[in-house]
């Protein structure tokens, strides 16, 4: 069976050109893809990607306003904003307001919360063992590559045009 991508012809398309096959951007979109579906089908279908990244975060930063996580997890403020009501909506997190500013809101896990972090945390390690397991890598030199290439693409995506 074909993949897209892999430069074969899929059931009745043409392979996929090398320019596009080639491109950093393309290949990290198919990364983003195929995971995406891999955490449905194998590690929760409800709780998405952003969202056991804030349940992790919060886990190990109790008390964390709202903004300073947005930036922890690399999710703009209304995205942010977004993933916290979805999670408080299903008792996973609480939200409390700063003592000194009644603007920040600081977040906590609750015991649903904790359990849903705990079940969810073993199935994503897991995905992320098999979805690794058949390359002869270096896999923590890798994702240190990927660390610094997403921090490169994040400064150039917030410079704006060059030129």
């Amino acid at each position: 069976m074909s993949r897209e991508g892999d430069g074969t012809i899929p059931e009745g398309g043409p392979a996929t050109p090398d320019a596009i096959r080639h491109a950093p951007g393309y290949l990290a979109r198919r990364l983003h893809q195929a995971y995406t579906a891999a955490w449905a089908r194998r590690v929760d279908p409800v709780l998405t990607g952003p969202q056991y990244s804030v349940l992790v975060t919060v886990d190990a930063h109790p008390d964390l306003d709202q903004g300073s996580l947005a930036h922890t997890v690399a999710l703009d403020r209304s995205t942010m904003a977004d993933v916290c009501r979805r999670l408080e909506d299903r008792g996973l997190i609480a939200r409390t307001q700063a003592p000194a500013d009644g603007r920040r809101k600081l977040l906590g896990l609750t015991d649903d919360g904790r359990e849903a972090l705990a079940r969810v945390h073993r199935r994503a390690r897991e995905l992320e063992q098999e979805l690794m397991s058949e390359h002869a890598i270096d896999v923590d030199q890798l994702l240190v590559h990927l660390d610094a290439l997403s921090r490169r693409w994040e400064t150039v995506a917030a410079a704006g045009p060059s030129g």
